[in-house]
């Protein structure tokens, strides 16, 4: 299992939201830039980037942000405000390694029907694509958090499937950006409906006895944020974790 570092972006800035509440982040004082080189620095060679505005629809922070991308060496895996078939093709052409998909393949039916026509039977790309599932309670909720989906989790699992996307990011809101561990059972619920689907975890992680615990189950990585930003997490760890793990991702 492999860790990936987050950044999340918010009005041009570095935060972390506690269980997905805008009103409840928390701002850190060292830029996108300056987080990117940190990481990079330590033989860190992929990093996960959300943008929050993107998520509920605002693109300013956008132009920004793929400029940043297309400077960097690094994989980056990045989510927010993913609305077209077209973004996800210019995203992936401009060196994006993984783009995130959320609120529009649960918003628009055609959506993902028409995104594995595009994209799953061509070189591998349905393995660059993730599906971003955001749980509170086992409701999936969309639209930064806001809204929440008729949609039952394992339904949703089994349809991406039947379309062949086999990669998902599940996030325990309840969980997130609370560094007060993680959402194990929801995973091994998943995986045990589903062995073999290739499952991002995401919220609460707080120390790398949080990392250890998830490792016993088949999860292929894990997305890391305020742990780090609060040391809890050395970028050391993470470097001496990712050596081991470097295979499974």
């Amino acid at each position: 299992m492999y860790i990936i570092p987050a950044i999340d972006i918010l009005d041009g800035k570095v935060v972390r939201l506690s269980e997905g509440n805008y009103n409840q982040k928390t701002e850190y004082n060292f830029s996108i830039e300056e987080m990117i080189e940190k990481y990079r620095s330590n033989e860190t060679d992929f990093i996960h980037i959300i943008d929050l505005n993107g998520a509920k629809g605002d693109f300013s922070n956008q132009e920004k942000l793929f400029d940043i991308i297309k400077k960097t060496d690094m994989k980056v895996q990045y989510g927010g405000g993913i609305r077209t078939i077209e973004q996800v093709k210019n995203l992936l052409d401009a060196g994006v390694h993984r783009v995130i998909v959320g609120t529009q393949a649960i918003t628009n039916p055609d959506f993902l029907s028409d995104l594995s026509l595009a994209f799953s039977k061509k070189d591998d790309l349905a393995n660059r694509i993730v599906i971003a599932i955001d749980v509170l309670d086992e409701v999936i909720k969309y639209s930064g958090w806001m809204e929440s989906s008729p949609i039952k989790l394992i339904d949703y699992i089994d349809k991406c499937l039947a379309l062949g996307f086999f990669r998902f990011l599940c996030t325990d809101i309840s969980k997130d950006g609370k560094l007060g561990g993680t959402a194990v059972d929801l995973y091994k619920k998943l995986l045990d409906h589903s062995p073999f689907i290739k499952l991002i975890a995401s919220g609460g992680v707080s120390s790398m006895q949080d990392i250890e615990e998830l490792s016993q189950l088949n999860i292929r990585s894990v997305v890391v944020g305020k742990a780090i930003y609060e040391n809890k997490i050395s970028i050391e760890e993470i470097k001496k974790w990712n050596l081991k793990a470097i295979t499974t991702l």
